[in-house]
């Protein structure tokens, strides 16, 4: 149970969990560590955005090949994720964010070791290097929203939320930038760039922030699967809701990423930093609104179904913008429109997961609802070089008829009474789904789900 017990400087730093009074950390401290964690995990697929029309030059791939680079990252990140909540609730959020890290910087030292030994025989090896940057992926950001939603309450919750996110979007935004700066070098400088950003993140995770432990459940594999069909049992419309419109957002954004890619050198001859400041342009404005949303959601439920409902709107508007008309300036006023439009959702998606859910559930919830998003990653550049085949007003309406199917559903099945916590009355009445048994014929287990808090 989490009940605040006090404030300083009027925020809610000191709260009883599970009986254990928890003492105020140094917030800004510990959202800085917790943010390094997004961003880098941003980098993955972003900074490689810029220098992917050079490996496919170099390499002799065909686009479809080129766009496996951004999918058997996501791919593996997203099929993971759920063993990451796993083993986050199981043995701590930092015991499995560390390793992830240091999995996710050997990948890149693995690719970038490929290209430079390998030269152009490489490609499968750098594929293997990014298979296992994608399995360190999924232990990295929807663990640390799981963390960041353990160690923040009330007010503050929402708040940090939208800082996390925000730093998503500022990896966005600076990583093109940055994957173009270091293309100026040679293309598989971006691998190589990856080890030497880990540490001081891992660094900071381990010595800044105290988890709380008393967290942690020991679940056995069984239990924990049978918990994931708990979880939507009462709440499933709004939670599938909400993980369609996380997938749908970042599937646009990264297919808008991919495509442009390509086409600010064929018709905008952008090259090098000018290419990669363009490339930032969306990721700039769903950087800003995604903080600003954080600041302004709070604990109001209500607009936050609107925003979400009103971003994906706004997105499916910027894109059937473009497919009517192309010109420069109208180009990039729709992008920045449809990076506006992501960061007003993805912020209020965030908070209304993590604050529906009990917290000793929070960590499954948040990594099922990671290993969406990483799927939307991936579809995202395949199905945007698909659809090119058939016109760009096609591919572009056709990624609007996405995002307003969604907000639609997101209007009708997101419900405000849905996204508080259950309480500990609630949670003590509800029928369990499974008899707990005695383990080992020595003691019996004891229920997965404990009392839960009393609300964010």
């Amino acid at each position: 149970m989490d009940k605040c017990i006090g404030e300083v400087g009027g925020r809610e730093n000191f709260w009883r969990k599970d009986g254990i009074v928890m003492k105020p950390q140094k917030n800004t401290l510990v959202l800085a560590a917790l943010s390094g964690v997004p961003f880098i995990m941003v980098l993955g697929n972003s900074m490689l955005i810029p220098v992917l029309p050079a490996i496919k030059e170099t390499l002799h791939l065909t686009q479809f090949k080129v766009s496996l680079l951004i999918t058997l990252f996501s791919i593996p990140a997203g099929i993971v994720i759920p063993l990451a909540g796993f083993l986050s609730d199981r043995f701590g959020r930092k015991n499995v964010i560390a390793p992830a890290l240091i999995l996710y910087g050997l990948g890149g030292i693995v690719a970038g070791l490929a290209a430079i030994f390998l030269k152009n025989l490489a490609y499968p090896a750098i594929l293997g290097g990014r298979i296992l940057q994608g399995i360190g992926a999924a232990g990295t950001a929807p663990i640390a929203m799981a963390l960041t939603g353990d160690l923040f309450t009330g007010k503050q919750r929402g708040i940090a939320l939208g800082i996390i996110e925000a730093a998503n979007g500022l990896g966005k935004v600076v990583s093109p930038i940055l994957g173009a700066l270091l293309g100026l070098i040679t293309w598989y400088a971006t691998f190589l760039f990856f080890p030497l950003v880990v540490i001081p993140v891992v660094l900071g995770l381990w010595f800044l922030i105290k988890e709380p432990e008393s967290n942690r459940q020991a679940q056995s594999v069984n239990q924990y699967l049978k918990s994931i069909a708990r979880i939507f049992e009462k709440k499933s419309a709004m939670l599938l809701t909400s993980f369609l419109g996380g997938a749908a957002a970042l599937l646009i954004l990264f297919g808008v990423l991919f495509f442009l890619s390509e086409h600010l050198e064929t018709i905008f001859r952008l090259n090098g930093v000018r290419k990669g400041g363009a490339l930032a342009i969306p990721v700039l404005f769903m950087s800003t609104t995604s903080y600003l949303t954080g600041r302004i959601i709070k604990k109001r439920l209500a607009l936050m179904k609107w925003l979400v409902v009103g971003g994906l709107a706004l997105i499916g508007g910027a894109l059937t913008m473009i497919g009517f008309y192309r010109t420069t300036y109208l180009f990039f006023i729709a992008i920045s429109l449809a990076g506006i439009g992501t960061g007003l959702t993805l912020p209020c998606l965030n908070t209304i997961i993590t604050s529906s859910t009990a917290t000793e559930r929070r960590g499954l919830v948040t990594s099922l609802y990671g290993g969406v998003r990483f799927v939307g990653v991936a579809l995202g550049p395949p199905l945007f070089g698909l659809l090119m085949g058939y016109g760009l007003p096609f591919m572009f309406w056709s990624m609007a008829a996405l995002a307003g199917v969604t907000a639609l559903l997101a209007a009708f099945l997101i419900r405000v009474r849905d996204m508080k916590a259950p309480t500990a009355t609630e949670e003590k009445n509800r029928p369990a789904l499974y008899t707990p048994q005695p383990a080992y014929g020595l003691a019996a287990h004891k229920p997965w789900n404990p009392p839960d808090e009393r609300g964010p």
